[in-house]
């Protein structure tokens, strides 16, 4: 059976598109990757918050957490995704900590609608292992890092309006899915 990937755009209620929809996950789950791909689909602007916070403070986030510590770089973080849901809707991938962060996940959850991209420990190690630039999984085994990180932060994940599963296969797949989970959205 052939299908049309551009089929769920339409049946996407409109009141979706007036509101921010934002990506939540653990590093690795495609948030950045798959945002740019379902922004483009919706017709809606993207940003990546990460970047925007970089941008900001005129730093990496490495550099961030390297002088300031994490507990900054989240008060930080949590300004500017505030900035950002205030301005017009689009679609917006959060870092991984983001949404764990309770003043920064109550604004997500009542300013946007929230996804979260659920994939498993051996799909997230093999997209972290491509990239170097994660200060939490600085000389450490990426497995347990996810590991530890799942289990603490999946529970608060799962406070997310929707949940969608990112596998291994490729990132159009879960922008499909994300597509036929917002045609039947009820938020």
């Amino acid at each position: 059976m052939t299908r049309n990937p551009k089929s769920p755009t339409s049946a996407i209620p409109p009141s979706i598109r007036q509101r921010p929809i934002v990506l939540v996950g653990l590093m690795g789950s495609g948030k950045s990757t798959i945002g740019r791909r379902l922004a483009a689909r919706l017709g809606m602007a993207f940003a990546d918050a990460d970047d925007e916070i970089e941008h900001a403070a005129g730093m990496t986030i490495t550099e961030m957490f390297a002088k300031f510590g994490e507990a900054h770089f989240r008060d930080g973080e949590r300004r500017v995704i505030a900035r950002i849901l205030e301005g017009k809707p689009l679609v917006l991938a959060t870092g991984g900590g983001a949404f764990i962060n309770a003043e920064t996940r109550a604004l997500i959850l009542k300013s946007s609608l929230c996804i979260w991209l659920d994939a498993d420990i051996p799909t997230l190690v093999e997209r972290v292992g491509r990239r170097s630039h994660r200060p939490l999984l600085k000389d450490r085994d990426p497995a347990e890092v996810l590991r530890e990180l799942a289990a603490v932060r999946n529970p608060i994940y799962a406070e997310a309006h929707l949940r969608v599963s990112s596998a291994s296969n490729p990132h159009e797949h879960t922008v499909q899915a994300i597509l036929e989970a917002l045609a039947t959205c009820k938020k």
